[in-house]
Protein backbone atom coordinates (compact mmCIF):
# COMPACT_ATOMS: atom_id res chain seq x y z
CA UNK A 1 0.00 0.00 0.00
CA UNK A 2 1.32 3.25 -1.18
CA UNK A 3 1.14 6.49 0.66
CA UNK A 4 3.00 9.45 -0.34
CA UNK A 5 6.21 10.71 2.04
CA UNK A 6 7.14 14.13 2.43
CA UNK A 7 8.78 14.01 -0.28
CA UNK A 8 7.32 11.02 -2.04
CA UNK A 9 7.61 7.19 -1.51
CA UNK A 10 5.71 4.73 0.08
CA UNK A 11 4.46 4.46 3.13
CA UNK A 12 7.34 2.70 5.23
CA UNK A 13 9.71 5.25 4.64
CA UNK A 14 6.14 7.76 5.63
CA UNK A 15 5.21 6.82 9.14
CA UNK A 16 6.64 8.11 12.27
CA UNK A 17 5.54 6.50 15.57
CA UNK A 18 5.42 8.57 18.59
CA UNK A 19 5.37 7.26 22.10
CA UNK A 20 4.92 9.72 25.24
CA UNK A 21 6.48 8.19 28.54
CA UNK A 22 6.73 9.61 32.42
CA UNK A 23 8.24 7.21 34.84
CA UNK A 24 10.55 4.54 35.43
CA UNK A 25 8.01 2.47 36.83
CA UNK A 26 6.76 1.25 33.42
CA UNK A 27 10.27 0.63 31.94
CA UNK A 28 9.59 -2.60 30.87
CA UNK A 29 6.28 -1.91 29.22
CA UNK A 30 8.00 0.88 27.67
CA UNK A 31 10.83 -1.68 26.22
CA UNK A 32 7.95 -3.75 24.93
CA UNK A 33 6.06 -1.10 23.09
CA UNK A 34 9.07 -0.08 21.26
CA UNK A 35 9.62 -3.61 20.30
CA UNK A 36 6.13 -4.22 18.89
CA UNK A 37 6.44 -1.31 16.63
CA UNK A 38 10.07 -2.47 15.71
CA UNK A 39 8.69 -6.11 14.58
CA UNK A 40 6.18 -4.45 12.38
CA UNK A 41 5.24 -5.83 8.94
CA UNK A 42 5.37 -2.41 7.73
CA UNK A 43 8.30 -0.66 9.19
CA UNK A 44 8.40 2.95 10.62
CA UNK A 45 10.35 5.64 9.53
CA UNK A 46 11.24 6.18 13.29
CA UNK A 47 10.09 5.85 16.54
CA UNK A 48 10.20 8.76 18.73
CA UNK A 49 10.78 8.33 22.77
CA UNK A 50 9.36 11.28 24.57
CA UNK A 51 10.16 11.53 28.25
CA UNK A 52 8.10 14.08 30.25
CA UNK A 53 10.11 16.04 32.27
CA UNK A 54 11.87 13.14 34.10
CA UNK A 55 16.04 13.63 33.61
CA UNK A 56 16.47 10.19 35.14
CA UNK A 57 13.82 8.43 32.85
CA UNK A 58 15.68 10.26 29.83
CA UNK A 59 18.90 9.03 30.47
CA UNK A 60 18.32 5.36 31.31
CA UNK A 61 16.32 5.66 27.90
CA UNK A 62 19.32 7.30 25.81
CA UNK A 63 21.27 4.97 26.95
CA UNK A 64 19.31 2.08 26.22
CA UNK A 65 18.93 2.99 22.97
CA UNK A 66 22.06 4.61 21.91
CA UNK A 67 22.98 2.20 19.77
CA UNK A 68 19.43 1.26 18.03
CA UNK A 69 18.92 2.84 14.93
CA UNK A 70 15.60 4.00 14.33
CA UNK A 71 14.62 5.22 18.04
CA UNK A 72 15.10 8.36 19.21
CA UNK A 73 15.01 9.86 22.78
CA UNK A 74 13.80 13.59 23.49
CA UNK A 75 12.78 15.65 25.90
CA UNK A 76 8.95 17.10 26.50
CA UNK A 77 10.03 20.56 25.00
CA UNK A 78 6.48 22.19 26.25
CA UNK A 79 4.94 22.26 30.09
CA UNK A 80 4.38 18.66 31.54
CA UNK A 81 1.88 16.35 29.94
CA UNK A 82 1.11 13.82 27.56
CA UNK A 83 -0.60 16.78 24.98
CA UNK A 84 2.85 18.78 25.08
CA UNK A 85 4.67 15.30 24.83
CA UNK A 86 2.71 14.34 21.95
CA UNK A 87 3.13 18.34 20.13
CA UNK A 88 7.10 17.49 20.85
CA UNK A 89 7.04 14.53 19.13
CA UNK A 90 4.97 15.45 16.19
CA UNK A 91 7.39 18.69 15.58
CA UNK A 92 10.43 16.30 15.72
CA UNK A 93 9.29 13.79 13.09
CA UNK A 94 9.88 13.15 9.81
CA UNK A 95 7.46 11.11 8.25
CA UNK A 96 4.04 12.03 6.73
CA UNK A 97 1.89 9.94 8.90
CA UNK A 98 2.41 10.34 12.67
CA UNK A 99 1.08 7.26 14.87
CA UNK A 100 0.78 7.31 18.73
CA UNK A 101 1.35 4.52 21.04
CA UNK A 102 0.77 4.47 24.79
CA UNK A 103 3.52 3.34 26.94
CA UNK A 104 2.05 0.62 28.34
CA UNK A 105 0.61 -1.36 24.85
CA UNK A 106 1.94 -3.22 22.64
CA UNK A 107 0.87 -2.90 18.92
CA UNK A 108 0.11 -6.13 16.53
CA UNK A 109 2.33 -7.09 14.03
CA UNK A 110 -0.03 -5.41 11.27
CA UNK A 111 -0.97 -2.31 13.08
CA UNK A 112 0.83 0.32 10.87
CA UNK A 113 0.42 -1.60 7.40
CA UNK A 114 -3.30 -1.35 8.83
CA UNK A 115 -3.45 2.70 9.50
CA UNK A 116 -1.28 2.97 5.63
CA UNK A 117 -4.25 1.73 4.25
CA UNK A 118 -6.53 4.20 5.25
CA UNK A 119 -4.63 6.86 3.40
CA UNK A 120 -4.89 5.49 0.10
CA UNK A 121 -7.95 8.04 -0.15
CA UNK A 122 -6.43 11.69 0.28
CA UNK A 123 -9.44 13.07 1.90
CA UNK A 124 -8.43 10.69 5.44
CA UNK A 125 -6.72 12.53 7.63
CA UNK A 126 -7.04 10.30 10.53
CA UNK A 127 -7.01 7.15 11.18
CA UNK A 128 -7.86 4.98 14.68
CA UNK A 129 -7.40 1.59 15.69
CA UNK A 130 -9.06 -1.04 18.45
CA UNK A 131 -7.51 -1.23 21.78
CA UNK A 132 -7.64 -4.56 23.79
CA UNK A 133 -7.40 -4.32 27.80
CA UNK A 134 -4.72 -7.14 29.09
CA UNK A 135 -6.06 -7.27 32.90
CA UNK A 136 -3.52 -7.71 35.42
CA UNK A 137 -5.62 -10.18 36.86
CA UNK A 138 -5.94 -11.88 33.94
CA UNK A 139 -9.50 -11.60 33.75
CA UNK A 140 -12.15 -8.73 33.42
CA UNK A 141 -13.74 -7.96 36.91
CA UNK A 142 -17.32 -8.94 37.03
CA UNK A 143 -19.02 -5.85 37.30
CA UNK A 144 -16.73 -3.74 35.31
CA UNK A 145 -19.17 -3.04 31.74
CA UNK A 146 -17.76 -3.16 28.59
CA UNK A 147 -19.62 -0.18 27.41
CA UNK A 148 -17.06 2.03 29.83
CA UNK A 149 -13.83 0.11 28.49
CA UNK A 150 -12.51 3.65 27.91
CA UNK A 151 -12.16 4.09 31.55
CA UNK A 152 -9.01 1.92 30.90
CA UNK A 153 -8.05 3.19 27.66
CA UNK A 154 -9.45 0.79 25.76
CA UNK A 155 -12.41 0.01 22.95
CA UNK A 156 -15.74 0.47 24.50
CA UNK A 157 -18.97 -1.96 23.65
CA UNK A 158 -20.74 1.02 21.14
CA UNK A 159 -18.13 1.71 18.83
CA UNK A 160 -18.97 0.90 15.48
CA UNK A 161 -16.99 -2.32 13.59
CA UNK A 162 -14.81 -2.47 10.78
CA UNK A 163 -13.83 0.88 8.47
CA UNK A 164 -15.60 3.45 9.70
CA UNK A 165 -15.64 6.91 9.65
CA UNK A 166 -15.71 8.68 13.43
CA UNK A 167 -15.76 11.98 14.88
CA UNK A 168 -12.84 11.18 16.74
CA UNK A 169 -9.76 8.61 16.99
CA UNK A 170 -8.45 7.88 20.74
CA UNK A 171 -5.25 8.78 21.24
CA UNK A 172 -3.43 5.99 22.87
CA UNK A 173 -3.74 4.19 19.28
CA UNK A 174 -4.50 6.74 16.51
CA UNK A 175 -2.36 8.34 13.55
CA UNK A 176 -2.69 11.23 12.08
CA UNK A 177 -1.42 13.00 8.31
CA UNK A 178 1.32 15.72 8.91
CA UNK A 179 -0.94 17.97 7.16
CA UNK A 180 -3.81 17.62 9.97
CA UNK A 181 -1.61 19.61 12.78
CA UNK A 182 -0.74 22.59 9.78
CA UNK A 183 -4.79 22.75 8.81
CA UNK A 184 -5.78 22.74 13.03
CA UNK A 185 -2.57 23.13 15.37
CA UNK A 186 -1.39 20.74 17.96
CA UNK A 187 -2.96 18.54 21.31
CA UNK A 188 -4.34 21.80 23.50
CA UNK A 189 -2.76 21.68 26.67
CA UNK A 190 -4.49 21.89 29.65
CA UNK A 191 -7.15 19.44 28.78
CA UNK A 192 -5.47 16.01 28.97
CA UNK A 193 -3.64 14.08 30.88
CA UNK A 194 -0.30 16.05 33.43
CA UNK A 195 1.43 13.06 35.49
CA UNK A 196 0.36 11.86 38.17
CA UNK A 197 -2.54 14.37 38.82
CA UNK A 198 -6.65 13.65 37.95
CA UNK A 199 -6.87 11.19 35.08
CA UNK A 200 -8.14 13.55 32.69
CA UNK A 201 -8.98 13.05 29.01
CA UNK A 202 -10.25 14.56 25.52
CA UNK A 203 -7.15 16.06 23.89
CA UNK A 204 -7.90 13.98 20.93
CA UNK A 205 -11.17 14.42 20.52
CA UNK A 206 -10.94 18.07 20.84
CA UNK A 207 -7.90 18.51 18.09
CA UNK A 208 -10.28 15.94 15.50
CA UNK A 209 -13.71 17.99 16.40
CA UNK A 210 -10.83 21.41 15.29
CA UNK A 211 -9.45 19.93 12.59
CA UNK A 212 -12.71 18.73 11.32
CA UNK A 213 -13.55 22.40 11.50
CA UNK A 214 -10.64 23.88 9.85
CA UNK A 215 -10.82 20.81 7.16
CA UNK A 216 -14.81 20.66 6.45
CA UNK A 217 -13.97 17.69 3.84
CA UNK A 218 -11.63 15.70 6.34
CA UNK A 219 -13.00 12.21 6.85
CA UNK A 220 -11.63 10.45 9.97
CA UNK A 221 -11.73 6.68 10.26
CA UNK A 222 -11.57 3.80 12.35
CA UNK A 223 -10.22 0.76 11.29
CA UNK A 224 -10.22 -2.02 13.84
CA UNK A 225 -7.87 -4.02 12.53
CA UNK A 226 -5.49 -2.07 13.68
CA UNK A 227 -5.27 -3.47 17.01
CA UNK A 228 -3.19 -2.60 20.19
CA UNK A 229 -3.09 -4.90 23.39
CA UNK A 230 -3.11 -2.32 26.60
CA UNK A 231 -1.90 -3.45 29.88
CA UNK A 232 -4.68 -2.62 32.83
CA UNK A 233 -3.12 -2.39 36.06
CA UNK A 234 -4.82 -3.75 39.48
CA UNK A 235 -5.44 -0.64 40.49
CA UNK A 236 -7.48 0.33 37.04
CA UNK A 237 -9.85 -2.97 37.92
CA UNK A 238 -10.89 -1.48 41.46
CA UNK A 239 -14.15 1.08 41.62
CA UNK A 240 -12.53 3.62 43.05
CA UNK A 241 -10.87 4.24 40.30
CA UNK A 242 -13.50 4.12 37.94
CA UNK A 243 -15.46 6.82 39.56
CA UNK A 244 -12.19 8.92 38.90
CA UNK A 245 -12.13 8.49 36.06
CA UNK A 246 -15.42 8.86 35.10
CA UNK A 247 -15.55 11.79 36.41
CA UNK A 248 -12.43 13.40 35.13
CA UNK A 249 -14.04 12.55 32.05
CA UNK A 250 -16.96 15.12 32.64
CA UNK A 251 -14.38 17.36 33.23
CA UNK A 252 -12.60 17.32 30.44
CA UNK A 253 -16.04 16.58 28.09
CA UNK A 254 -16.26 20.09 29.81
CA UNK A 255 -13.48 21.93 28.18
CA UNK A 256 -14.26 20.09 24.83
CA UNK A 257 -17.91 21.89 24.97
CA UNK A 258 -16.12 25.31 25.77
CA UNK A 259 -13.93 25.01 22.91
CA UNK A 260 -15.83 23.70 19.93
CA UNK A 261 -19.67 23.99 21.55
CA UNK A 262 -22.09 21.48 22.80
CA UNK A 263 -22.71 20.50 19.51
CA UNK A 264 -20.23 18.45 18.11
CA UNK A 265 -18.25 18.72 21.53
CA UNK A 266 -21.32 15.85 22.83
CA UNK A 267 -22.24 14.84 19.77
CA UNK A 268 -20.91 10.88 19.96
CA UNK A 269 -21.96 10.89 23.75
CA UNK A 270 -25.47 11.90 23.47
CA UNK A 271 -25.95 8.89 21.18
CA UNK A 272 -23.74 6.54 23.61
CA UNK A 273 -26.31 7.97 26.46
CA UNK A 274 -29.28 7.36 25.26
CA UNK A 275 -28.81 3.80 23.33
CA UNK A 276 -25.45 2.02 24.25
CA UNK A 277 -25.51 3.14 28.03
CA UNK A 278 -29.84 1.79 28.53
CA UNK A 279 -28.96 -1.35 26.67
CA UNK A 280 -26.27 -2.25 28.77
CA UNK A 281 -28.23 -1.61 31.50
CA UNK A 282 -30.68 -3.87 30.45
CA UNK A 283 -28.24 -6.60 29.51
CA UNK A 284 -26.76 -6.26 33.49
CA UNK A 285 -30.36 -6.55 34.92
CA UNK A 286 -31.23 -9.70 32.46
CA UNK A 287 -28.26 -11.62 33.62
CA UNK A 288 -28.71 -10.74 37.01
CA UNK A 289 -32.36 -12.20 36.79
CA UNK A 290 -31.04 -15.30 35.21
CA UNK A 291 -28.22 -15.56 38.25
CA UNK A 292 -25.51 -15.01 35.99
CA UNK A 293 -22.09 -13.06 37.75
CA UNK A 294 -21.58 -9.55 37.68
CA UNK A 295 -24.86 -8.76 35.99
CA UNK A 296 -26.06 -6.25 38.65
CA UNK A 297 -22.76 -4.88 39.44
CA UNK A 298 -22.39 -3.82 35.52
CA UNK A 299 -26.21 -2.19 35.52
CA UNK A 300 -25.00 -0.25 38.98
CA UNK A 301 -21.51 0.36 37.34
CA UNK A 302 -23.30 2.21 34.80
CA UNK A 303 -25.65 4.07 36.37
CA UNK A 304 -22.96 5.24 38.77
CA UNK A 305 -20.68 5.97 35.67
CA UNK A 306 -23.24 8.19 33.69
CA UNK A 307 -23.99 10.10 37.35
CA UNK A 308 -20.07 10.95 38.19
CA UNK A 309 -19.11 11.81 34.30
CA UNK A 310 -22.53 13.89 34.43
CA UNK A 311 -21.30 15.75 37.92
CA UNK A 312 -18.26 16.59 36.63
CA UNK A 313 -19.01 17.97 33.38
CA UNK A 314 -21.45 19.85 35.48
CA UNK A 315 -18.00 21.19 38.01
CA UNK A 316 -16.39 21.60 34.59
CA UNK A 317 -18.66 23.59 32.93
CA UNK A 318 -18.80 26.24 35.81
CA UNK A 319 -14.99 26.34 36.33
CA UNK A 320 -14.82 27.11 32.78
CA UNK A 321 -17.23 29.89 32.45
CA UNK A 322 -15.30 31.36 35.73
CA UNK A 323 -11.92 30.68 34.00
CA UNK A 324 -10.46 28.63 36.26
CA UNK A 325 -9.91 25.74 33.61
CA UNK A 326 -7.77 27.23 30.55
CA UNK A 327 -6.26 25.56 28.05
CA UNK A 328 -4.07 26.47 24.67
CA UNK A 329 -3.32 25.35 21.25
CA UNK A 330 0.18 24.83 20.26
CA UNK A 331 0.93 25.48 15.89
CA UNK A 332 3.47 23.43 14.84
CA UNK A 333 5.95 25.27 12.78
CA UNK A 334 9.27 25.33 11.24
CA UNK A 335 11.89 27.00 12.53
CA UNK A 336 14.90 28.89 10.92
CA UNK A 337 17.05 26.18 9.76
CA UNK A 338 13.33 24.44 8.02
CA UNK A 339 12.53 21.98 10.37
CA UNK A 340 9.40 21.63 12.56
CA UNK A 341 8.90 23.13 16.03
CA UNK A 342 6.24 23.88 18.32
CA UNK A 343 5.11 27.57 19.27
CA UNK A 344 2.30 28.90 21.20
Amino acid sequence: MSVPGRHGGSADAGISVVICVYTEDRWEDILAAVASVRAQSLAALETLLVVDHNVSLLDRLAKEYKEIEGVRVLANAGPRGLSAGRNTGVAASSGEIIAFLDDDAVAERDWLRHFAEGYADPKVFAVGGRTMPIWESRRRPAWFPEEFDWVVGCTYKGLPEGRVRVRNVLGGNASFRRTAFEAAGGFATGIGRDGDKRPLGCEETELCIRLTRARPDAILLIDDRAVIHHRVPATRERFHYFRTRTYAEGLSKALVARSVGTDKGLESERRYATRVLPAGVGRGLRDALLARPGGAGRAGAIVAGVVTAAGGYVIGSVRARRGDATFSVVQIEKDADGEEGAAA
